[in-house]
């Protein structure tokens, strides 16, 4: 990993966004949560991978993670203490569905009825995403995402969730990013459900985001006043040289790894050349379906890590591209993502180019770096600081340029289980300490409480 060192521009301050921005940090359920087996929960397809040799680093899962279940007035008095106006949380389907066609789970509900109530006795706007890649194991033994029958199970739990926090709850996402559940779950198997067909992965997504087409008049209509959106996991890409072939890799790579999620959504249904090239992978879709997909939505949710360059690879891939590994000397995190900031403005104002969205958020823009607690307790996180730092003068420069950006959410609030890195990899303002379950501000947080504070 290159070290990061000091930026050399001033960090923006937050009088350099409009008074009405929104501030605030992210999680999700199954990644902080734990109490896996308490009050009527069952099982998801995390609990299942994780729980099958091999695919989770050091044999971790969620099944205790950061305690959140039980810690959250902590956790929230944190994010409160830090200056936050807004908390992004994910709600864990398997607490809320126990079966196919069962009664909601009511235990369930009165946990994210008190989590709702905590963070608004502290002045934090909920922000709710109802699939944070948790499905329900007993739906994926009937086919998962992949049989349409899991549209229907989804909206009965989006029912069921938004009329009993609806009076609280007026910002909803119906899904983070269908990428990672198509592709990574159904397709490079890296995620649960752990599959590898690329005809599924395909079949996965157009369910998704039909689910999400429908969910829209739903929620609408328990929460009247509701704000509804999306959060795409989205990349700028360049092409690894000016040659035919990888400006060519470049746009069959575009085509699904962009413009698969963000045409359809807004109106211009799959990219016919994409269509062309997956050939019988192509998912199965019923009259109405991109309609329906393409309902009108309050607000894009942007969640932004890196840039990605491509370039021909014949083989690789039903699409014959592959990404590139950062060159040698370009900064990057503990994971090996290339720090880019630039990279941020570039895709936001691609966006607002391509497709005119209306209001964008940051649902999830953060940094894993190997933390290290100090003899003094302390953790001096300075790369993740300048991360967040530079980051956030990028989206500055694309406010400036007339994205229409309307809010911020750090990824994340706490370290977390990270998927299929385990306890490995740390993102969070937070540092926990797993073993004791001990939470310590680390620099970045203390330097990110000063920024919402107005005090640099």
């Amino acid at each position: 990993m290159t070290t990061s060192t000091a930026p050399s521009f001033p960090p923006p301050s937050r009088r350099d966004f409009a008074s009405d921005f929104l501030w605030g940090s992210a999680t999700s359920s199954y990644q902080i949560e734990g109490a896996a087996f308490e009050d009527g929960r069952v099982e998801s397809i995390w609990d299942r991978f994780a729980a099958t040799p091999g695919k989770v680093a050091d044999g971790a899962s969620g099944a205790v993670a950061c305690d959140h279940y039980h810690r959250w007035p902590e956790d929230f008095d944190l994010a409160r203490s830090l200056g936050m106006q807004a908390y992004r949380f994910s709600i864990a389907w398997p607490r809320i569905v126990p079966g196919i066609g069962a009664a909601p789970n009511r235990k369930g509900l009165d946990f994210y009825s008190r989590l709702v109530d905590g963070m608004l006795e502290r002045g934090l706007q909920p922000w709710a995403t109802l699939y944070h890649w948790d499905l329900p194991q007993y739906l994926q033994d009937a086919g998962g995402w992949n049989e349409r029958a899991t549209v229907d199970a989804y909206l009965a739990y989006v029912d069921a969730v938004t009329r009993t926090l609806g009076d609280r709850v007026k910002h909803w996402i119906t899904h983070n990013e269908p990428w990672c559940t198509a592709i990574i779950g159904n397709y490079e198997g890296l995620h649960a459900p752990g599959l590898t067909d690329f005809r599924t992965a395909l079949q996965v997504c157009h369910h998704v985001l039909l689910s999400h087409g429908k969910a829209v008049p739903l929620i609408r209509s328990n929460v009247p006043d509701a704000k509804v959106g999306i959060a795409l996991s989205l990349h700028p890409v360049r092409a690894a040289s000016d040659s035919l072939e990888d400006t060519a890799a470049l746009a069959r790579h575009d085509g699904l790894r962009y413009r698969w999620f963000l045409d359809p959504l807004f109106g211009r249904g799959y990219p016919q050349a994409t269509i062309d090239q997956v050939g019988q992978a192509a998912p199965q879709v019923e009259e109405g379906d991109m309609q329906a997909i393409a309902v009108a939505t309050d607000f894009l949710g942007v969640n932004y890590y890196f840039p990605e360059t491509v370039r021909n690879a014949p083989g690789h891939g039903p699409l014959d591209a592959s990404v590139d590994a950062p060159a040698a000397g370009v900064e990057t995190t503990a994971l090996g993502w290339p720090v880019a900031p630039g990279g941020l403005s570039e895709l936001l104002q691609r966006i607002e180019d391509d497709y005119h969205p209306g209001p964008i958020y940051i649902t999830e823009n953060g940094s894993c770096y190997d933390d290290v607690v100090e003899d003094n307790g302390e953790v001096e996180d300075s790369a993740r600081r300048h991360y967040l730092q530079r980051h956030l003068a990028a989206l500055k420069d694309a406010i400036d340029n007339g994205v229409p950006v309307k809010g911020y959410f750090a990824w994340s609030l706490v370290d977390n289980f990270e998927w299929a890195e385990g306890y490995r990899r740390r993102f969070g303002l937070v540092h926990v300490d797993y073993a004791t379950q001990r939470r310590t501000v680390k620099a970045s947080g203390k330097w990110y409480g000063k920024f919402l504070r107005a005090q640099e």
